[in-house]
């Protein structure tokens, strides 16, 4: 309703993305939010340094010279080559450590706000990439890496809420898809960045961890500059700052009163209910956001494609490509990650985030399944696979990446992002972020124990899990493009089954 508050027509406006007349794009809100979503750098950079640092010799030989010596032997069963717990515990130390800091995050930015919880992020992530860089034994490595978790912790509890609550609803989409998109932009960097550093002997691996620093330093310059988010600011009774902040990114001149007294009002309803977040989460009328915050981080990393990201120059080394190949593959990988999230943010704010849900999920389990029969067929006891079948190997997997963006990678940090009431969103998004990041760590910490036992079958087993998250996505996950955030529990009270759950304020009365 132009120029008017959406409360006066029973719903409530989106606070941090501009109900009434303040929902324009701005350049202010551009760079904000491109600011922001900058920390995705930091996810996206060590998910592939972390891979491709693990394959180089160099590394390997410092710190894990018993598999370096067992490379060597043809004779061993191809998919047991680089099965080491202590190998797979560098990689998955950091998403342990990654849980510990949102939990925290998710309770300390009600207090601090989401800047501060982004600088905070950001300064340990930049700590803890010097002290990898610095490392001289696996336990420095380990305590460089539980720095490095803490900071992902802290940014990325904060950083997606941060988006949805200053986007505009109208392209709410495109900006939290800004959030992986430098995900994927930071995956690509780091395997760029560990093609060259493989060929420096000695020392290269120091170069791609210690690099790391760098989009820390981005991060943490953004947070420093970039202003809170207005209901932050309010939720902290700090209201003039928080006007001026809404004013600064919706531009001089916009009346923002309308989308203000909205946002008073959104908070004034927080306040009312005086259990903690996390406690409120468990009660009835929150099922389905509760619901939500457990499936999207499970189902996500059933996709698979944590693990393809994380150890996708060893799986190359294992299909039969050489070092630098294994390592150019990864880089294949990351622009077709690129590629995904682009045509995502551009499609899921105009199609809607049902259908990216469908295409995505069809899409991957054909490359799932196209998978496991090429490696099961070509792929024996002490032999690797003929140079076609492994360019074949390497087109799917880049055909899966590029879905996966398109759809679960784009609107898992879109959706949970946006749905949640503002009395349980820093808790939803704590769930969320934690549970993602604890899984994370599992997957890390067993997938190449996993393959070394089920070989080609685990990708049959991924596919399968495929087809249960895109069933749960038609039936369960509501349409909600272009929808205010306040407004989001009425979608909920219309659906055919949340509807039992969640009271409509509009009407007085829980939808059935």
């Amino acid at each position: 309703m132009p120029g008017g508050s959406l409360l006066n027509s029973g719903g409530m406006a989106d606070y941090g993305g501009g109900g009434g007349s303040g929902g324009g794009l701005t350049f202010p809100v551009v760079v904000t939010c491109l600011m922001a979503a900058s920390g995705g750098l930091i996810f996206g950079y060590d998910i592939g340094i972390s891979g491709g640092v693990s394959e180089m010799e160099s590394f390997l030989e410092k710190f894990f010279p018993g598999l370096l010596k067992g490379t060597a032997h043809a004779s061993k069963d191809v998919y047991c080559i680089y099965n080491s717990q202590a190998l797979t515990a560098f990689t998955s130390s950091l998403y342990a450590f990654g849980m510990v800091g949102t939990l925290v995050a998710s309770r300390v930015t009600r207090r601090t706000g989401r800047q501060a919880v982004m600088l905070i992020g950001g300064s340990m992530f930049l700590v803890g990439a010097l002290v990898n860089a610095a490392a001289v034994n696996i336990a420095m490595l380990i305590i460089g890496r539980m720095l490095l978790g803490l900071g992902l912790g802290f940014s990325g509890q904060a950083t997606p809420v941060y988006l949805a609550e200053m986007s505009p609803p109208r392209w709410r989409g495109g900006f939290i898809s800004g959030f992986p998109l430098f995900i994927s932009v930071g995956y690509l960097i780091a395997n760029l960045i560990n093609y060259g550093t493989s060929r420096i002997p000695v020392w290269g691996w120091r170069l791609s961890l210690g690099l790391a620093a760098f989009p820390a330093a981005v991060m943490v310059a953004g947070a420093a500059f970039i202003p809170d988010t207005p209901s932050s600011l309010v939720l902290r009774g700090k209201h003039d700052l928080a006007r001026a902040a809404l004013q600064r990114v919706r531009g001089k001149g916009v009346d923002v009163d309308a989308e203000f007294n909205d946002i008073l009002a959104a908070v004034e309803h927080d306040r009312r209910n005086d259990e903690g977040a996390f406690r409120r989460i468990l009660r009835r009328e929150y099922r389905p956001y509760l619901v939500m915050a457990i499936a999207f981080p499970v189902f996500l990393n059933l996709t698979g494609v944590a693990v393809t990201a994380f150890f996708s120059p060893i799986l190359f080394r294992t299909v039969g490509f050489e070092s630098d190949a294994a390592l150019m593959g990864a880089v294949i990988l990351g622009l077709m990650n690129i590629f995904g999230i682009v045509g995502s943010g551009f499609a899921m704010d105009r199609y809607g985030r049902r259908l990216l849900f469908m295409i995505g999920g069809a899409l991957m389990f054909t490359c799932q399944v196209a998978m496991a029969s090429i490696v099961g067929s070509q792929l024996g006891h002490g032999s690797k696979m003929a140079k076609g079948y492994a360019v074949t190997v390497l087109v799917m997997t880049c055909a899966f990446s590029a879905s996966f963006s398109w759809s679960w990678g784009a609107l898992y940090w879109a959706i949970p992002g946006e749905i949640y009431p503002v009395e349980v969103r820093s808790a939803g998004q704590g769930v969320a972020v934690a549970l993602n990041l604890g899984l994370n760590f599992v997957q890390a910490q067993c997938f190449l124990a996993m393959l070394c036992c089920f070989k080609y079958g685990t990708f049959l087993f991924y596919a399968s899990w495929l087809v249960v998250m895109t069933a749960f996505a038609v039936a369960f996950v509501p349409e909600t493009k272009g929808v205010p955030l306040e407004s989001m529990g009425h979608v909920f009270a219309r659906h055919w089954y949340w509807g039992r759950f969640v009271k409509d304020h509009k009407f007085g009365d829980v939808s059935t």
